[in-house]
């Protein structure tokens, strides 16, 4: 079983049908089970924009405020969630999209006061998820998290492929994004890392920057609760994403 993160860089704007989609289709069509968890950053840029709202960044976490988290969870939980899951029902698969705080899936606390609504995932229960497997069906995941009070979070997608792909113990965890790998000298394109085991990992992920360092704390989270290995890669062309899928691009995290 593979759970695939769609990171929102690799969502391309405007297109009927999502190449990455069509691709995913074959895949799953052939027999592979896959999970996909979905981000949605640049789109929930464009929405910000739109309503003239600021946003701020901050060690790859977006600060949200209450008028933030409205855009984030409207776009995340509808309009990303819902295009992405019609498209692969349009293409013949039985998908069903749920938000990361149905169905007990996944149940946040509120983290750092100071980055406002943005939640840190408390529990896991992959039942959910299990149970649309078993029916023949592909589950699409918003990372939108829910306090077992009822509040409703922002969590980072990273995080939540990284949590929910630990608890299903995926023989592969692939994240989509806008990179090559890892890089042993972050930012240094020229220092990616083929292959890497979580405990090196854990090591030089002290000085990573930015987005790769939600990416580097799944990966070793993944690995750490179940996950058999980890992949990052760059998703943005059909040709990497093949590779992907047969190993022969990005980076390789295993225990």
């Amino acid at each position: 079983m593979i759970l695939f993160k769609y990171g929102g860089h690799t969502i391309s704007e405007n297109v009927k049908i999502e190449p990455a989609i069509e691709f995913l289709a074959k895949m799953i069509k052939s027999g592979e089970k896959i999970v996909i968890v979905h981000g949605g950053g640049p789109q929930i840029n464009r929405e910000l924009e739109a309503h003239g709202i600021s946003s701020e960044m901050v060690g790859g976490l977006r600060k949200t405020t209450p008028e933030v988290f409205e855009v984030v969870q409207r776009t995340l939980s509808g309009e990303v969630l819902r295009n992405l899951t019609n498209q692969l029902i349009g293409q013949g698969v039985n998908a069903v999209g749920i938000s990361s705080g149905d169905g007990k899936l996944i149940r946040a606390v509120l983290g750092n006061s100071d980055l406002g609504l943005v939640g840190e995932i408390a529990s896991v229960d992959p039942a959910i998820i299990e149970s649309f497997l078993e029916r023949g069906m592909t589950p699409i995941v918003s990372p939108i998290g829910v306090t077992k009070e009822g509040v409703g979070l922002n969590l980072n997608a990273d995080l939540v492929a990284g949590a929910i792909g630990g608890a299903l113990g995926a023989d592969l965890v692939m994240f989509s994004t806008d990179v090559e790998g890892i890089y042993r000298n972050w930012p240094d394109a020229e220092s990616l890392i083929g292959t890497i085991g979580v405990t090196e990992l854990i090591d030089i992920a002290k000085d990573f920057q930015g987005g790769m360092i939600p990416k580097a704390k799944a990966a070793i989270s993944a690995i750490q609760s179940g996950a058999k290995s980890v992949r990052v890669f760059d998703g943005r062309t059909i040709s990497n994403l093949s590779d992907a899928f047969a190993g022969k691009t990005g980076t390789l995290v295993v225990a």
